[in-house]
């Protein structure tokens, strides 16, 4: 395989090895070699993720604990501890952030770095490895390349502790006879739509003549299939992606009929979520919840306030207005809250001084309601 030109590497991508694991093995080192799975405990609970050792059982991420309980019987189960692993994710993303100027930060265990300027990406990107595994223990594999379609996918390659560098052509020869699920953006159900027509690999689709994936793809999708399945992206590290809503759910261990844990539960999570909207500066005027119903009914309810807020006083109550107005005849699967239509607190206090505040309407409704609520 030739060489490729240090020039050409402009993006890395970093991605932790088993993130949450390895975070519950440094403080359970006893476990280590062992199967090891991340979840919740109730009947509904999901894997976070597991160790590499339980993998090999077919337990992985988004699976039923129960499920990965008759795969994996032997595995030690551990609770998530989200406030540590956000706490880890700050550290190491510092570290990183340290060594690259522009960073993108897509998760708590993965990012991408723009590689330009750099006089060698490969060291640097070796010396950064060794600063994140001495000041958190965490090891991680990172895929570098030309872009950052390119850099993920290398990433995956060769986990866990890879470190891939390919370039375009390299990652085709590579990856093609690889199903196009393999690439970001390609979905189980275009996967499948891409099988019907024949398409089973990224060497088929990118060989496969435009005019025919326009025609069952449409003009839009179609085409960037194409160069996709050919690792072409221009997409910058870095590039704004609008944050335009965010929101907390839970799914209940067992289905709700009583009003007050339903409003204490719809209380706890707009706090939670005003605590982080507050924490990343942001402000909205459109507050919503989900109600999901044990025969899987599902329905939202939101209302447009007058002014931007993350004041959870605020958020509680129109939330529990809201589910107070819907009244849910069944009991309750999963409940949410959200606050959408964000923008920053300085945009939102500018707003506020600039313009008088108008009557909150309901979303989906022309009625008026009058506040404060």
């Amino acid at each position: 395989m030739p060489a490729i030109e240090e020039s050409a590497l402009r993006v890395a991508h970093l991605d932790a090895d088993a993130f949450y694991v390895s975070i519950e093995l440094s403080r359970h080192p006893e476990l280590r070699g062992k199967p090891v799975v991340v979840s919740g405990s109730g009947p509904r609970a999901v894997v976070t993720t597991a160790s590499y050792e339980a993998r090999r059982y077919g337990v992985g991420s988004a699976i039923p604990a129960a499920q990965a309980r008759r795969l994996c019987p032997q595995a030690v189960f551990l609770p998530p501890d989200f406030a540590t692993y956000r706490e880890v994710s700050g550290r190491m993303m510092g570290i990183v952030r340290s060594h690259v100027a522009r960073v993108e930060v897509v998760g708590l265990d993965e990012a991408y770095l723009d590689l330009a300027g750099l006089l060698s990406p490969r060291a640097a990107m070796r010396r950064l490895l060794i600063d994140i595994r001495r000041a958190t223990g965490l090891t991680c594999s990172v895929g570098i390349g030309p872009n950052k379609l390119v850099a993920k996918v290398a990433s995956d390659a060769e986990k866990p502790g890879g470190f891939v560098v390919l370039d375009r052509e390299q990652a085709c020869a590579r990856f093609a006879g690889s199903p196009p699920g393999l690439i970001p953006g390609i979905g189980p159900k275009t996967a499948e739509r891409l099988s019907a027509l024949g398409l089973r690999t990224l060497a088929a689709v990118a060989a496969a003549p435009e005019q025919m994936l326009i025609e069952r793809f449409g003009p839009r999708l179609g085409p960037d299939l194409r160069r996709r399945a050919r690792f072409e992206s221009g997409a910058e590290v870095g590039a704004a992606r609008k944050v335009v809503s965010e929101s907390r759910e839970r799914t209940f261990d067992r289905d709700l009929s009583d009003e007050r844990e339903l409003r204490d539960a719809l209380a706890r999570m707009a706090g939670e979520l005003c605590g982080s909207l507050n924490a990343h500066q942001r402000h909205g005027r459109t507050i919503g919840i989900k109600v999901r119903l044990d025969d899987f009914t599902t329905v939202t309810r939101a209302r447009t306030l007058p002014e931007p807020t993350a004041d959870a006083a605020t958020v509680t109550e129109v939330a529990l207005r809201l589910l107070a107005d819907y009244a849910p005849q069944r009991p309750v699967r999963l409940l949410g809250v959200r606050v959408a239509g964000l923008i920053s607190a300085e945009r939102s206090r500018q707003h506020a001084a600039r313009c008088p505040a108008p009557a909150a309407t309901q979303a989906g409704g022309a009625g008026q309601l009058a506040l404060p609520v």
